[in-house]
Parts: structure tokens; sequence; C-alpha cells
């Protein structure tokens, strides 16, 4: 049986069982937190803390693993996360590299690669395959699957080139892909058309945020491919409010998708996009929260004529392929 390394170590993908496939703990760049954050808005304490509450609590639940994107441009630092995963013992962590940036490619890597200032192998390529074959810094834990970003703005120079280097990562490693999307501007298409040309298994690519949209024809075309469905933002409504998202769900299952969606909500403990105004959101958006798919979430789908061994096949078994 296959395994895949989460922040404890590697576990056989059997054991992964009930899996929220798009979930951060924490989103927080550290330019932000270091410069203007400690003493402010920050208690590192508390933050840990506060974060082993929340995901021991989904973990009650019944979820035994969480896939956290979080990567260059959302703030990953993955000593924090060892300290959270030691005190939520019946959870998997698994975490990701990749580049998260919707336009510019970072500096560090503007100016090395082929054809440019220093002509070289592109070094992004080098790096996710380091972080996923040997270990995240000094850290020891390697991710487990890529991530990048095709938004509104679609391929533009230093997104395709970030693109291009997790699919090459990918084609080196055979790790799995989660991609970003946007989904009113279907760049989920452009996104899988890429990774193609650039020989990926579209069945190892996530497309995520798919669940923004209810255009049954645009989420079929790209489920069509083999890729998979990330019905992934439950609680965020002010994109795709909770029944549309479900009725969507039902509509593709009744027509044989159950095995090409996972489910998420793309919550987190904190984010510092609003690092004053952090409990505000849960006001705002009260549930994009961890457990809004086990409480309300479930309960519709099952209402609306989802079985029970469909919601089986998201929760568990897809994801299970998926890292397979």
């Amino acid at each position: 049986m296959p395994v895949v390394s989460t922040v404890r170590g590697p576990v056989d993908v059997a054991e992964l069982g009930q899996t929220l496939m798009h979930e951060h703990i924490f989103v927080a760049a550290a330019e932000h937190l270091e410069n203007y954050g400690r003493g402010a808005w920050w208690d590192e304490e508390v933050r840990v803390a506060d974060a082993i509450t929340k995901l021991n609590a989904v973990a009650a639940k019944g979820v035994r693993t969480i896939v956290d994107p979080t990567v260059w441009g959302l703030g990953r630092y993955i000593p924090r996360i060892q300290r959270v995963a030691a005190g939520v013992p019946d959870l998997n962590i698994v975490v990701a590299t990749g580049i998260y940036s919707f336009e510019e490619l970072p500096h560090q890597y503007e100016h090395r690669g082929p054809g440019l200032l220093l002509d070289m192998p592109d070094p992004m390529i080098d790096d996710f395959v380091r972080d996923l074959t040997e270990g995240i810094a000094d850290t020891g834990v390697k991710a487990a699957f890529l991530k990048c970003v095709v938004d509104e703005k679609g391929l533009t120079p230093g997104v395709e080139r970030i693109c291009r280097a997790v699919a090459q990562a990918h084609v080196r490693t055979g790790a799995p892909i989660t991609v970003h999307t946007n989904s009113p501007a279907q760049s989920g298409i452009v996104a899988l058309d890429l990774f193609a040309k650039e020989g990926v298994d579209l069945t190892k690519v996530v497309v995520g945020h798919a669940g923004d949209s209810n255009d049954l024809d645009y989420l079929r075309r790209l489920a069509d491919t083999g890729a998979t469905l990330g019905m992934d933002r439950f609680g965020l409504d002010l994109y795709n409010p909770t029944p549309q998202r479900v009725a969507t769900i039902a509509a593709l299952c009744e027509r044989g998708y159950t095995d090409r969606m996972v489910l998420s909500h793309d919550a987190s403990c904190f984010m510092d996009y609003f690092p004053n105004e952090w409990d505000m959101v849960g006001v705002i958006a009260p549930n994009w929260r961890y457990d809004h798919i086990h409480d309300d979430v479930l309960p519709a789908l099952r209402e609306a004529g989802v079985t029970d061994g469909q919601i089986e096949q998201m929760l568990v078994f897809n994801p299970r392929r998926y890292f397979s």
C-alpha cells in the first residue's frame, strides 16, 4: 500500500480516513508578521494553542487528515505546523510545496533559469523536488503535493513559469497537484490545458475552488479530463452560498461524477489578511470553519439525495486515490 508524507512522518494511504482536501492552518507571511505582527496582533503561544483546539475539535467529528496547501506566498512555516501537529495526535497534516502568486514571479527566481541573466536549469523545479523528496528546509518534513495558481489574469509570464515548474516537479516525482483557480473566469480550463501539454497526469490534479461555480457544463468539462473538482470553499458564501454548492454536488453525483469531487472549506485558524479584525471574520462568515461540512453540509447533501456511499467516496476514497 502506498504511503503519503505527513508532518509527523509517512502514513499508509489507507489510514488517511476522512480527509478535508483544502484547509489552511495559518496564513501569516513572515515579513508581515515579523515587522508588524509581534506585540500587535500575533502571539505565537496563543495562536498555536488555538489551532490545536480547533483541529482536535474537527478530529472529534471523524476527520483524520487535513491537507494544507499553504506554500510560498501564503506564509508556510513548518516548525510552527510541527508544534500544532504534536498537539493533535488523531489528525494527519499533509503539507505542500509550490508558489502562490496571481501574477508575478518571486524576484528570487526572476533572473535564474533557461535563457535568463544566469542561464541555468530552472531552480524552482529543483527546490520543489527537494521539498518533496528530501524535506522542507531542515525540518525533515516532506511535502506530499504541489500547489500553484491560475486566477482571473490567467497565464501571466510569472504564473506560467511557476505552473510549468510545478508540472515538471510532478513529472519528476509523481507528486499530485492542487491548482487554485477562478471559477467565474473558468481558469481551470487554462490550467489543465497547460498541465496536459507539460505531460502531467490529469488524474493527479485537483482543480481548486471549482465549487465556486454552479455551471455544470464547465464542471463536467473539467472532470471529463480526469481531474478532480475541489468543492472546497464551504462556508465562503460570498463566493457561492452553501445551498447552491450542495445542489451542484448533488447534480454531479446524479450524473456519475462522485469519483471526481473532494470536499473542504479553505478555512484557517488565523489569516493575516485581516490581522486585527480576524475575530470579525467569524461574524461576517460564521460558517467558514472546519466543522461546517460535518455539522451542516453532509446532512444537506443527504437530504438532496446524496448517499452515504457517495459521501464516503468524496471524503475518503478520492483523497486516498489522489495520494496513491
